[in-house]
């Protein structure tokens, strides 16, 4: 039984587009050839991969099983590749990382800077995401590494704990909320209008959840692209937000805010890194979480 690498990458377009066509395209493959080799994989497995359908194909159980392989095979190659970047010329290693907005917004930029600077021959692929899609993603292999906050059912996953995180208010001076020490996040949506980042973010996806399950929403009365640019709204007096007291911190213009303590048990979180259980990870990957963690330790 003999399976060549184009037979693995073209089944992981097909788990990737659920469509023959377009699997055979990123694969540069013709339709005809895409098709005759899932036909001699079926043939070879002697099991049925793919279930054709009008608008597509869907994986058997046994083509489930066959996508971890392949991803798995993938990924042992992407060690391998890291592994002899140091004896060739021109190779280039790739780190995939999911992280939410905080993480992007403060301690990780600080890893990322020097891990890159040190590492020119490493690209890091990092996309922003909610901390339980995260999770999702890391399970199914589809991420070599995630940064996560919060109450987040992490059971599976290897996990490095880095610190614990706290999401606080934050007020101009000459609020009326100024005068306070702690609130709790309900009272607040009935009363103040909100500064926030973009809409699509991930603690900004986090917050408008929280208010959902409470049955309410947030008056949020103009969107911005990062801590800095809400804390500076904020001191404007644009209006009220939920930022980790880390970001508050970092504000250029810190004793321009007030700082409450929101009473709520979800504001404070546990920051974690985690990895699929038992996955090997290329060796640059390894200084990247050391990297991690010395930043961690700065917040």
């Amino acid at each position: 039984m003999r399976h060549d690498l184009t037979d693995l990458r073209l089944f992981l377009n097909v788990g990737d587009t659920l469509n023959l066509t377009r699997a055979a395209e990123r694969t540069f493959l013709s339709l005809p050839a895409a098709s005759a080799r899932v036909k001699h994989m079926e043939e070879a497995f002697k099991a049925r991969l793919l279930v054709r359908m009008a608008t597509g194909v869907a994986l058997t159980p046994a083509g489930e099983v066959l996508l971890k392989h392949a991803n798995a095979v993938f990924r042992q190659l992407e060690c391998l590749n890291a592994d002899l970047q140091p004896y060739a010329s021109g190779l280039k290693g790739r780190l995939r990382l999911l992280a939410n907005t905080t993480a992007t917004n403060s301690f990780l930029a600080d890893a990322l800077s020097t891990f890159l600077s040190e590492n020119p021959d490493v690209d890091v692929e990092l996309e922003e995401k909610i901390s339980g899609d995260i999770v999702i993603a890391i399970r199914a292999g589809a991420a070599d590494l995630g940064l996560v906050a919060g109450n987040i059912d992490v059971d599976g996953l290897d996990v490095t704990p880095l610190f614990r995180d706290e999401l606080t208010v934050v007020t101009s001076l000459d609020h009326p909320l100024a005068s306070q020490k702690s609130a709790h996040f309900a009272d607040l949506m009935d009363a103040y209008q909100f500064v926030g980042i973009h809409p699509d973010s991930a603690i900004q996806t986090f917050l408008e959840d929280i208010a959902s399950g409470l049955g309410k929403r947030l008056c949020q009365r103009v969107h911005v692209g990062s801590f800095e640019a809400v804390c500076r709204m904020v001191e404007a007096g644009a209006g009220i937000a939920v930022v980790p007291r880390a970001c508050a911190a970092r504000y250029s213009r810190p004793d321009a805010l007030h700082v409450l303590k929101l009473e709520d048990a979800w504001a404070l979180r546990d920051r974690l890194l985690c990895r699929q259980r038992g996955r090997d990870l290329p060796s640059f990957a390894e200084c990247f979480i050391e990297h991690v963690q010395r930043a961690a330790r700065g917040q």
